[in-house]
């Protein structure tokens, strides 16, 4: 068996296996993508993967506000 695939220069997938679709923004909050990118991420060019990978660290804001929790219900309350 060739070790030429394991040679190949590819930009690797920002997949980190936690694969949950949030509901507003459309993007999996494990990797950032969307389910579009996700599924053509094998047949993109480097360069496009290059910009998607460019472009994750924007899309993070969206996911780094908590939803709920113990502050949230008691701010329901007031």
């Amino acid at each position: 068996m060739s070790d030429e695939v394991w040679k190949r220069d590819e930009v690797e997938s920002p997949c980190v296996k936690l694969c949950v679709v949030h509901p507003q923004s459309r993007l999996c909050t494990g990797c950032l993508r969307s389910i579009d990118e996700i599924g053509a991420w094998s047949r993109m060019s480097a360069e496009a993967r290059r910009a998607v990978m460019a472009e994750l660290p924007s899309r993070a804001a969206v996911h780094t506000q908590r939803r709920g929790g113990r502050a949230a219900r008691l701010a329901r309350k007031l």
